[in-house]
C-alpha cells in the first residue's frame, strides 16, 4: 500500500504516492539545491488537494515516466529511490504544472539591485556567472538563484521568483583547479517575486580589453533558439537522469511537454525581448559588475 504527503518544491505543492518503506531522507538533503527547496508534509486532513498528483515506484526494471492528466507516474531503480535522485525527479516531474501556472526554471543566475530590480545573468558553463553574482552581491546587491532561477509571468509583468540558494565556488588558488567546488549559502537572498528589468548574456574572458554592454535585441535567429532551447529545457527531463548518482547518466525524454506550453514559452520570448536585453563582455569579474551596477541603479 502506498503512503501520500504533501511535497513541496519549486514553488508548487503536489500530492506525493510513494512505496511503503521508502526513506525520504537522502531527498531532503537536496533541498538546498533546488529553487523553491524539497520538503514534506501531511495532507490535508479531509480535503483532496487541487493540483498535480505524482505517484513513484521502486519496482520496476528500468527507470520510466509516465504522465496520464495531471498525474505523473515515475518508476525508478530501487537504489535511485534512495537517493536525493527521489528529490531531483519530482522536482523535474512538477514541470508541466509549474508552466501551466506560468512559471519556468532556467540555466541562469538572478540578482535583485538595492533599489528592487531583478535581472538575470544568461551564459555558457565558465562564461563567469557566479564569480559576476558574488562581485555584485559585494556591491548590494541580493541573490536570487545560481545556475537554477525562475522566471514568471504574471499578467503585465514579468517577475523573477526564489531559485536556487546555494552556488558551488571555484576556490581563489589556482593550483586547487582541479579539486572539487565547496558550495556556499548566498545571503542575502530573495524571499518574494520581483519585477524583471532585464536580462544579459554574459562572457568574461581576461583577452577582452574593456567592459562593454550591447544591445542584443532585436534578436537574431541564434538568440532566440538559444532562448527556446533555455526556456524547454527541463520540460525534456534530460538534465535530471533517472538512474541516480552512481549509475549511467541517461533518461528518456519525459512526455511533460504540450503544444500550448511550447507557445507560452514562444510568447515569452518574445516578451523577453521587449525588456533591456545585452551582451556583456568583460575581462574580470569586477569590471562586469561595475557595469551591470551603473547600468541598473
Amino acid at each position: 500500500m502506498t503512503r501520500a504527503a504533501a511535497v513541496t518544491t519549486g514553488h508548487l505543492t503536489a500530492t506525493l504516492e510513494l512505496p511503503p518503506g521508502l526513506s525520504t531522507g537522502p531527498a531532503v538533503t537536496a533541498a538546498n539545491r533546488l529553487p523553491g527547496g524539497w520538503s514534506l508534509a501531511p495532507l490535508p486532513a479531509n480535503s483532496a488537494m487541487d493540483g498535480p498528483v505524482l505517484t513513484v515506484s521502486d519496482a520496476g526494471p528500468e527507470p520510466a515516466v509516465r504522465v496520464e492528466g495531471q498525474t505523473v507516474h515515475l518508476t525508478l531503480l530501487h537504489q535511485a529511490a534512495r537517493t536525493s535522485t527521489l528529490a531531483y525527479v519530482t522536482y523535474t516531474a512538477l514541470e508541466r504544472s509549474r508552466q501551466q501556472r506560468q512559471m519556468l526554471p532556467l540555466h541562469a543566475n538572478a540578482m535583485v539591485s538595492p533599489s528592487g530590480l531583478g535581472i538575470l545573468l544568461l551564459g555558457n558553463k565558465g562564461a563567469g556567472k557566479t564569480s559576476v553574482v558574488l562581485a555584485l552581491g559585494s556591491r548590494g546587491w541580493t541573490h536570487a538563484g545560481d545556475d537554477l532561477a525562475v522566471l514568471a509571468e504574471a499578467a503585465s509583468d514579468l517577475l523573477v521568483l526564489p531559485g536556487k540558494p546555494t552556488a558551488a565556488v571555484r576556490p581563489g588558488d589556482p593550483g586547487l583547479w582541479q579539486a572539487p567546488k565547496p558550495v556556499i549559502t548566498l545571503t542575502p537572498f530573495l524571499h518574494i517575486p520581483v519585477p524583471l528589468a532585464g536580462v544579459i548574456r554574459l562572457t568574461v574572458h581576461p583577452a577582452v580589453p574593456g567592459p562593454l554592454l550591447t544591445s542584443a535585441t532585436p534578436f537574431s535567429p541564434n538568440e532566440q533558439l538559444r532562448l527556446h532551447e533555455a526556456l524547454a529545457r527541463y520540460i525534456s527531463g534530460l538534465p535530471t537522469p533517472l538512474t541516480g548518482p552512481a549509475g549511467a547518466p541517461y533518461g528518456p525524454v519525459w512526455p511533460l511537454d504540450d503544444p500550448s506550453l511550447a507557445r507560452w514559452r514562444a510568447h515569452l520570448v518574445a516578451r523577453l525581448e521587449q525588456h533591456p536585453y545585452g551582451y556583456l563582455h568583460a575581462p574580470d569579474p569586477r569590471s562586469a559588475a561595475d557595469l551591470i551596477t551603473q547600468r541598473y541603479m
